[in-house]
């Protein structure tokens, strides 16, 4: 890793600056086999380290701030969405490393959130720039994550002052039963290009994106309102399926991938694109790490946090 850690030195600005430029970036060719050879690659591509909060999806701790990908089946593909758009802060930057390359498919996917905001019908977009959009989660061992691998802790005192410290509203359904509603912008500025960006999970956590045999168990399970994510406009108006369906097809629109090869690593602005994943054959060992993290206040949101008030 030695050559490897002097052409990343020597390249570093140049990286940096068509990053910002072009949003995501593939670095192919470097002896990158092993998660301690990564780690030493981000240090010096994303010194500054983020933290994962508010847990939405298992992955797998490797140390040293690396972690898979995610530990989703292989067969369920990954639609885009912008790492933790849901927290007051958030990675500036990731960066992906091959260590095992599947056999077919399995391409990290990314997309230009730029583009995206400019393809939305200005109706819709305007809407959203208005109001922002709504989370509401429900964690139970059952469906989604558990409150306390969510929050890591076991304590419902520190989840709460968390949920209070960072603008999100919570109710207790039962004992260890956890549901929580917060508002956030879905429309942000980069706070480096100033450009303004398509920012969020409306559509990946909807429940029209849902396979229609998926969403029909959960809801005859668990109720309209006890999913394990659902989205609304930030005024809590409910999305029709049409209005998913034409956010999902910008991202379709947008949509760019690459097949991974073993020792490729890809950087991904996480403010300027938003990333995905195809399903895949074979092994897949795909490691991930999340650097300079950023403030929501940093970059001009055009609705403000909120939380979600629960009845008693």
């Amino acid at each position: 890793m030695d050559e490897a850690r002097e052409w990343i030195a020597a390249n570093l600005t140049g990286i940096r600056t068509e990053l910002l430029r072009s949003g995501a970036l593939m670095l192919r060719g470097l002896p990158v086999a092993t998660a301690e050879d990564f780690a030493a690659a981000r240090d010096l591509l994303m010194p500054t380290r983020a933290s994962y909060k508010e847990k939405a999806t298992p992955r797998t701790d490797f140390g040293a701030g690396v972690f898979s990908s995610t530990d989703l089946p292989a067969v369920q593909p990954i639609r885009l969405h912008n790492e933790n758009s849901y927290t007051l802060d958030f990675p500036g930057t990731l960066l992906f490393g091959c260590l095992i390359a599947p056999t077919a498919g399995g391409a990290t996917a990314v997309g230009d959130m730029r583009a995206a905001l400019a393809k939305l019908p200005a109706d819709l977009r305007d809407r959203f720039a208005a109001h922002g959009w709504l989370l509401v989660r429900n964690y139970s061992e059952m469906a989604g994550l558990p409150w306390h691998t969510s929050f890591a802790t076991d304590d419902k005192a520190v989840t709460e002052a968390y949920c209070r410290d960072h603008t999100i509203g919570y109710q207790w359904v039962d004992e260890d039963s956890f549901r929580t509603g917060q508002v956030r912008s879905a429309i942000i500025t980069h706070p480096v290009t100033g450009e303004q960006v398509w920012f969020n999970h409306v559509a990946f956590w909807n429940q029209w994106t849902l396979d229609p045999d998926v969403r029909e168990v959960l809801i005859d399970t668990y109720g309209a309102d006890g999913l394990p994510f659902n989205t609304y406009l930030g005024d809590g108006t409910a999305l029709t399926e049409d209005e998913v369906a034409t956010l999902n097809r910008v991202y379709d629109e947008v949509t760019v991938r690459e097949s991974w090869q073993v020792g490729d690593l890809m950087l991904v602005d996480n403010i300027l694109n938003a990333h995905g994943r195809d399903a895949f054959e074979g092994d897949r060992k795909i490691v991930v790490a999340m650097g300079d993290p950023i403030p929501l206040a940093d970059c001009a949101p055009t609705a403000a946090p909120a939380a979600m008030a629960f009845g008693e």
